[in-house]
């Protein structure tokens, strides 16, 4: 691996918003360190005829088409709902 890297775990742990004991910033520390160490190595990786791409594998849409198709019944929208009036479905009041 290439160089060692300094990872100020102190500031890792306090954007994180997470409390680390002595313990676990050694520990931490030591595997960001590794992970770092890692990437170093992928560097080393001859990418030049390698096109960039977002994904790993291709992205298709996997939805239907969008067309208009036969309305559901108002009877049948209102089957389940807890509360009804006129038609429309009755729900607590969220401002006043």
């Amino acid at each position: 691996m290439a160089d060692t890297h300094h990872i100020d775990i102190d500031k890792v742990a306090e954007l994180a918003r997470i409390a680390l004991t002595p313990e676990e910033k050694e520990k931490f520390s030591s595997q960001l360190e590794s992970i770092l160490g890692y990437i170093d190595k992928l560097d080393e990786l001859d990418t030049s005829d390698v096109e960039p791409t977002a994904h790993p594998h291709s992205v298709e849409n996997v939805w239907r088409e969008d067309r208009v198709e036969s309305e559901l019944p108002t009877s049948e929208a209102l089957k389940n709902a807890p509360k009804q009036r006129n038609n429309m479905f009755v729900v607590p009041k969220v401002v006043e």
